[in-house]
């Protein structure tokens, strides 16, 4: 049967700049060698309901109309991978609002909160490109459909793991309502406290639920390991577009 939107899927991908660089992968191995390993993602695939916005709007366009087992590639042009680069977002600023006096091209750097990249560096004036690294950028995804979820417990962990980091939490499901036993540690996670509405709001419209309970739960044996706080990735920071890896949002 072929892949439409509301599906929940087990999705694998490779994504690539028209170089060939690699910046995205759910290949363990790959990311290792490519060395863009980030030890507290999840890798072996991540988990999508194709047209929610959990990938970015080329590859979750691409995805429809596919047979599960189907493995292809789609280049993805700027406009529906990850933005234009806005050039309003290009600020020129005092080296005084730097931590790192020692500033030049190329230097990650935080401002006010913000990320972002300095371009240029001229006396004491620094340009910084606030914008997304990958903003403006043709992308290439190579990818598989591995399977389509079937069962409610297996579209609940699904979910959990792509917007917590978290896979096989103690999930019950009966008449429209599910619950979900949640470690006490997690409910002081500011990445859980985030994303629980998320996954409440999707298993109503995606998968018909009526209700989620979400109960913390409390045993003598040692405490589960909590993921750390999602660091912001570049490619993610869209609401709409989900990272493989870390955020309040799903990122693919």
């Amino acid at each position: 049967m072929a892949i439409q939107k509301g599906d929940f899927i087990k999705l694998n991908y490779t994504g690539k700049f028209e170089d060939g660089k690699i910046f995205d992968t759910t290949d363990e191995e790959l990311a290792k060698k490519e060395e863009i390993f980030n030890p507290s993602g999840l890798y072996g695939g991540d988990v999508v309901i194709v047209g929610a916005g959990h990938t970015i709007e080329g590859l979750d366009e691409d995805l429809e109309g596919k047979e599960v087992g189907y493995s292809g590639s789609v280049v993805i042009s700027p406009e529906k991978a990850f933005g234009l680069s806005n050039p309003k977002l290009v600020e020129t600023i005092s080296i005084t609002k730097l931590k790192d006096r020692n500033v030049h091209p190329g230097l990650p750097v935080e401002v006010d909160g913000r990320r972002g990249v300095v371009s240029r560096v001229i006396g004491r004036r620094v340009t910084v490109d606030f914008n997304s690294p990958l903003a403006g950028k043709t992308v290439t995804y190579e990818y598989t459909i591995e399977k389509v979820l079937e069962t409610e417990v297996e579209k609940i962990q699904g979910l959990l793991a792509l917007y917590t980091g978290l896979r096989d939490l103690e999930i019950e499901t009966a008449d429209g309502v599910a619950k979900i036993y949640i470690p006490t540690g997690l409910t002081f996670n500011q990445r859980w406290l985030m994303a629980k509405n998320r996954v409440a709001s999707e298993l109503f419209k995606y998968a018909d639920f009526k209700e989620v309970q979400f109960i913390e739960k409390v045993t003598a044996e040692s405490e589960t390991q909590i993921p750390a706080e999602p660091e912001v990735k570049a490619e993610a920071e869209s609401e709409s577009k989900p990272e493989t890896e870390e955020s309040s949002e799903p990122e693919v």
